[in-house]
């Protein structure tokens, strides 16, 4: 009977432990009946909006952030769309936070995207109180963001290469190589939860770029889009901001054209999408029309071309189509405004064509024309924008190795002067931002003339029987 009494108050006392520490159903309270927050399908950027892009060096890089500058210059030419790029090289979270007003906030965003973390790990195995330090200071740069009147999307830290960081001349732990990859996706998955529970957009950075080394690697040990293991090369920043479009909800065909002839006569009736055919009519030996189309291929300059291939890029984010059925038998050339883009025996055109990413079209040579007047405006003015923000990053670090260190006479000895002379430098900040962003938005106006759709006049013409 002892036995069974002891029983009996063990489990009491169980009861009492799991029902005092939560672990039984209570009943629900009205606060608790609230639904949790959903996360936005899709970002809505509208004429006037302004995007920032907050991170470390692989956003001072200024390269995926180029690439969806692009991309939204092509895809939306009837709104204006304001970029920033708050990218400096080494950033932490904490170091985002100093500059949160002047780099981020001055600028009115609508969005602003975060990609940090990198760095946060510290380059070593997993570290729970490293981890906490990111976690409280990413915590409140989300905060501060949101009471800033801005809308944070959160971004998971790309990839670590290790293999590529292996071959490189930096040195690197054992342990190092063969865990960082695994803290970074870590603090991925992290960051995606916040964005559950918050309600904020995520942007999976790790995934894509991983996923396709892993494919890439199957025939080629040695492939990387990473060379240094850390900054992606320009294939793999394309592969970022296509992740960007794609989990932003921003991906979508450019234009199809389906033509087909009347039941019953001699006429020919169009449909499309994406802009608008006009001025269609039979030839003696094909048809023409004109076509205004509402976009502009999304292209990539030549450095990125292979990030392209491999993701696909054309089909998947800027499927241009064009469809002609009835044609008699035989090969036709089709020329836009005068130059031959190709030629396609009836029965390829009756499946259809895709004009995306041939060069020879205007459209895909307009869109390019976009793309080189944004590369100059981002190597050029923009660049000198961010490489002096660094000075600042340098100088609030020094600042707070002083204050953590006041009586230490070595440390404010060593560190005094170097203050005063970054503090020099940060004097002429405000018109450096003055400076380069008049030049900047003297480029973007050439832009936003640039990428305005115009009419273009098709002829298919029957070549060969």
């Amino acid at each position: 009977m002892q036995i069974f009494d002891k029983i009996g108050s063990l489990l009491c006392a169980a009861v009492v432990l799991i029902v005092s520490t939560g672990l039984l159903p209570t009943p629900a309270r009205a606060e608790d009946a609230a639904a949790p927050p959903a996360i936005p399908a899709k970002i809505d950027l509208q004429d006037g909006d302004t995007l920032v892009f907050l991170g470390d060096s692989i956003t001072h890089q200024l390269l995926y952030t180029q690439y969806v500058e692009d991309f939204l210059y092509t895809r939306f030419p009837d709104r204006r769309i304001n970029f920033h790029n708050a990218g400096i090289g080494g950033a932490q979270a904490w170091d985002a936070l100093q500059r949160i007003h002047r780099d981020v906030l001055d600028y009115k965003p609508r969005y602003v995207t975060i990609l940090l973390g990198m760095n946060d790990g510290r380059y070593q195995p997993f570290n729970p109180e490293i981890f906490q330090t990111y976690h409280d200071d990413m915590t409140q740069l989300i905060m501060e963001i949101r009471d800033g009147g801005a809308i944070p999307i959160l971004m998971s830290p790309t990839m670590f290469d290790a293999r590529a960081s292996s071959k490189g001349n930096r040195p690197r732990g054992a342990a190092m190589l063969e865990q960082y990859n695994s803290v970074l996706a870590y603090y991925g998955r992290w960051l995606q939860d916040q964005a559950i529970e918050g309600g904020m957009s995520y942007v999976d950075m790790f995934s894509m770029l991983n996923d396709l080394t892993l494919e890439q690697r199957e025939t080629d040990a040695a492939f990387t889009m990473i060379r240094d293991g850390v900054h992606p090369d320009p294939p793999g920043q394309l592969v970022m901001a296509f992740a960007m479009i794609e989990d932003l909800g921003l991906r979508s065909q450019l234009s199809n054209i389906r033509i087909v002839p009347k039941t019953g006569g001699d006429g020919l009736n169009a449909t499309a999408k994406g802009g608008s055919i006009s001025n269609l009519k039979r030839t003696n030996d094909g048809l023409e029309f004109d076509w205004t189309a509402d976009s502009l291929p999304w292209v990539v300059p030549p450095e990125a071309q292979s990030g392209a291939d491999m993701l696909k890029l054309g089909t998947r984010a800027s499927r241009e189509a064009l469809e002609i059925h009835g044609l008699d038998r035989g090969k036709y050339e089709l020329s836009i405004d005068g130059t031959v883009v190709g030629a396609w025996r009836n029965i390829a055109l009756e499946h259809h064509i895709e004009l995306q990413q041939n060069d020879r079209t205007p459209q895909y040579q307009q869109a390019m024309q976009v793309v080189m007047r944004n590369r100059d405006r981002n190597t050029g003015p923009l660049k000198r924008l961010r490489d002096t923000w660094g000075t600042f990053q340098g100088w609030a670090r020094m600042q707070r190795q002083l204050a953590a260190n006041p009586d230490n006479a070595d440390v404010v000895r060593d560190l005094t002067p170097k203050i005063e002379a970054a503090g020099k430098r940060l004097e002429s900040l405000e018109a450096t931002i003055k400076e380069t962003e008049a030049e900047a938005r003297k480029i973007e106006n050439e832009i936003y003339e640039l990428n305005q759709p115009k009419t273009r006049h098709y002829i298919v013409k029957r070549t060969q029987p």
